[in-house]
């Protein structure tokens, strides 16, 4: 119990010299922000996700059937989305190849500036997301969502993916006890998207645009803490 309290801790708080640097916490903060988008996108904008693109094209292929209370559109909608921010996270990881504290501030930048522009959109209708308010919407948030998980995919922390979690549970069930403290960081990893669910449906009781004031608030936070951190070439910053 005792070294997995410490593996726990050293995710959270990472101890000098270790290979990743401040990057695990950063990168389960961008975990809470994908659930947190995903309730706005699934409780809010019509059964659809921005961020879980497994969940959203299963839901393609029901609404493609016809099931009642989902959109193709609005599926396909997302998922384009998506494509296009991974296109723009992939151009950013050959910019930024050779740092990856700058890889990640670029692009924690353009997501705050797309959530930004989602909660300025859900202020102006009032919170009324039918119509061309909701594509918009859609449309931001797969934008951000694309480019952060081809960021953290070039960032390359180990099962810190930030949007998927079927590989993290499946390696936390069949390796329980991997070594270098993986274990505990696939546990935390579930744990932040799922925190970040829970406040997203929450936030969600009140105002949407109090959600995308949250996701908003965290996204500004980790930008500015990995711009100050990777302001030196430290051996983490490496690929």
């Amino acid at each position: 119990m005792r070294k997995l309290l410490a593996d726990v801790a050293h995710t959270l708080v990472p101890p000098k010299g270790d290979r990743h640097g401040p990057l695990p916490p950063l990168m389960l903060t961008l975990t809470v922000v994908a659930g947190l988008v995903d309730a706005v996108s699934f409780l809010a904008l019509g059964h659809v996700f921005v961020a879980n693109m497994t969940g959203n094209v299963v839901l393609l292929g029901f609404a493609v059937a016809g099931t009642e209370g989902l959109s193709a559109p609005a599926s396909l909608t997302a998922l384009a989305s998506f494509l296009v921010g991974a296109v723009a996270g992939g151009r950013c990881g050959t910019r930024f190849a050779a740092h990856r504290g700058r890889l990640l501030g670029a692009g924690v930048a353009v997501q705050a500036l797309l959530v930004a522009a989602a909660l300025v959109t859900a202020v102006v209708s009032g919170d009324e997301v039918g119509g061309p308010v909701r594509y918009t919407l859609i449309v931001a948030l797969g934008l951000a969502m694309g480019l952060q998980t081809a960021v953290a995919r070039r960032v390359a922390v180990p099962d810190l993916t930030t949007t998927v979690l079927t590989q993290t549970l499946t390696g936390l069930a069949s390796h329980p006890t991997a070594a270098g403290g993986t274990a505990p960081r696939r546990a935390l990893s579930v744990l932040a998207m799922f925190l970040g669910a829970l406040t997203g449906a929450l936030l969600l009781q009140a105002r949407l645009a109090l959600a995308l004031g949250v996701t908003l608030a965290l996204l500004v936070g980790a930008h500015v803490a990995v711009r100050r951190l990777s302001a030196t070439d430290a051996a983490w910053t490496r690929p």
